[in-house]
């Protein structure tokens, strides 16, 4: 089953965007299932305010745990998770023109009654889900990419 697949699958079970794009590499991430669920929960939905769309935060942590930094002098690593996180931005903007999530699915979360509304009709299953898949498809190009890189 692709990561795509496992997404889609995966919001069946109630996961948000994020929740989706992170889940989904946690195996070779050697992350855990439940803290990662955990960590992405309050991204969703752009934060419940929609601002920068979930399965974008999801991506950007899959970036982080995979290129990011731990030492704060480490600049080869700086540099590293700043030119993987604008390559996702860029890519993912050519596609959409956005990041925001209030202008990729033309419904301001910050709004109760609009996340009510997306809910009953099922923006969350065909629209977002749209954008999760092209995340994740990023993520693995950028992955290849770095992995056929370091060859």
């Amino acid at each position: 089953m692709t990561k795509i697949e496992q997404a889609r699958e995966l919001q069946t079970e109630g996961f948000n965007c994020s929740q989706r794009t992170l889940l989904v590499f946690c195996d070779e991430l050697n992350i855990n299932r439940k803290e990662a669920l955990q960590i992405a929960s309050g991204f969703g939905a752009g934060m419940h305010h929609g601002e920068v769309c979930g399965a974008i935060a999801g991506a950007i942590m899959v970036l982080g745990l995979k290129y990011g930094h731990s030492e704060g002098t480490d600049a080869a690593a700086k540099e590293k998770i700043n030119n993987t996180v604008r390559q996702f931005n860029t890519a993912f903007i050519a596609k959409h023109k956005t990041l925001l999530c209030k202008e990729l699915v033309g419904m301001d979360f910050s709004i109760r009654e609009n996340m009510e509304e997306a809910r009953k009709t099922g923006i969350f299953k065909t629209i977002c889900a749209e954008f999760v898949d092209d995340a994740i498809g990023i993520l693995e190009e950028i992955i290849k990419e770095a992995n056929n890189n370091a060859i």
